[in-house]
């Protein structure tokens, strides 16, 4: 989409929009997530988009065509802190699935800046004496560290650390965690006062799509988050997140050699919800992870890693992924680069993402042969 198209649209959104405050309930719009927030009054100032064209920050406008072409559903793209592309509805908002799970341990991280926990490694029976009710010990040893890191052997008889489990119900109760007991306050209010705020989201936004947990927002709000990150908890000329918090996120994988849970159910707490996933796989969805997955986030390369996740693009990069691939949010510090996508046709298809990086790539290199425009989905 040409600038000035961006500019236009920014406008309008900026004079017309009421932003939510804590949004309780919001209904979804069909299977593809979308969802629709009601107007509410907001304290919210919103900070449009400084927009530019993609020449004007060295990319190539055809590769971007023919990466809205290949992922459809709604994208921008961000560089040199710019908006400079998009497509679909930029201002819509989507429930982004997975890809909130950072934004969970983003609350963990403020915890830690404002000293209600004082470690990653302390006990989550320090703020939750309920864990002692379940059988055995071992759940008394869950840690900060372990919740964030799918490793806390919740709902598995494997004592904390001991094995990998991308377990959802492990993660809802992270949020109900620090939501609940940490902040003692709901997961929009946080997300309204520590980050929609101070970052200006310009969208609707809730951390309560169909329930508690599931992060509803647009994708130029998302990029906002993606900037932040980007620029290690800063935003314009304030530090909102000390920078070795951001830092600590994206630099302690799983170990590598760490097994995956044998699967063996032990019990929860009684009523324990899941954040997406039912029944006995939700509490085992994934097989990749270990040497990867750190603190919510999907590290290309970190350090002792030999083969990179997304081999088109810069070691550094950190990806928070929703329903395998469907849902991205891609950092890219090596590129000083940004891209959001949602709602798109690849959910699941390996070779269509890996596509997409390299046509990120080849916007930035402007390489006309590096590309071809995808066929039109069927």
């Amino acid at each position: 989409m040409h600038y000035d198209t961006l500019m236009n649209r920014t406008c309008t959104w900026f004079l017309s929009l009421g932003l939510g405050l804590a949004v309780t309930a919001l209904t979804a719009c069909s299977e593809r997530h979308e969802v629709d927030l009601p107007p509410e009054a907001s304290e919210i100032i919103p900070q449009p988009w400084n927009v530019a064209s993609p020449a004007d920050v060295g990319l190539d406008e055809s590769a971007l065509d023919a990466l809205a072409a290949l992922v459809q559903g709604h994208g921008v793209v961000v560089r040199d802190g710019r908006l400079v592309y998009s497509w679909g509805d930029p201002s819509r908002p989507v429930d982004v699935a997975s890809a909130c799970k950072p934004v969970i341990s983003t609350l963990l991280m403020f915890a830690l800046q404002e000293g209600r926990v004082k470690s990653i490694d302390d006990p989550v029976v320090k703020v939750d004496p309920r864990l002692k009710q379940l059988p055995g010990r071992k759940d008394q040893r869950i840690t900060f560290r372990h919740l964030a890191s799918q490793t806390s052997g919740y709902g598995h008889t494997e004592t904390p650390g001991a094995a990998w489990a991308y377990n959802d119900y492990a993660l809802a109760y992270y949020y109900d965690v620090l939501t609940d007991l940490v902040f003692q306050r709901d997961g929009t209010g946080l997300l309204r006062n520590r980050l929609a705020q101070p970052l200006g989201f310009q969208d609707q936004f809730s951390f309560h799509a169909s329930h508690a947990g599931r992060l509803a927002i647009s994708t130029r709000d998302f990029a906002k988050l993606g900037v932040f990150y980007l620029q290690r908890g800063r935003w314009n000329d304030e530090q909102i997140l000390e920078a070795r918090y951001v830092d600590l996120m994206v630099s302690h994988p799983v170990p590598a050699d760490l097994p995956r849970t044998r699967g063996e159910e032990a019990p929860m707490l009684p009523g324990q919800r899941s954040l997406g996933g039912r029944g006995p796989d939700g509490k085992d969805l994934l097989e990749e992870g270990p040497g990867y997955y750190s603190f919510n986030w999907w590290v290309n390369q970190p350090d002792g890693v030999a083969a990179p996740l997304y081999p088109a693009l810069p070691p550094d990069t950190f990806v928070a992924d929703g329903h395998v691939h469907r849902h991205k949010l891609w950092v890219i510090p090596g590129y000083d680069m940004v891209v959001v996508w949602l709602n798109t046709r690849i959910s699941g298809n390996k070779e269509l993402c890996e596509r997409a990086t390299e046509l990120i790539r080849a916007a930035l290199a402007g390489n006309q042969n590096a590309y071809a425009t995808p066929a039109p989905a069927p």
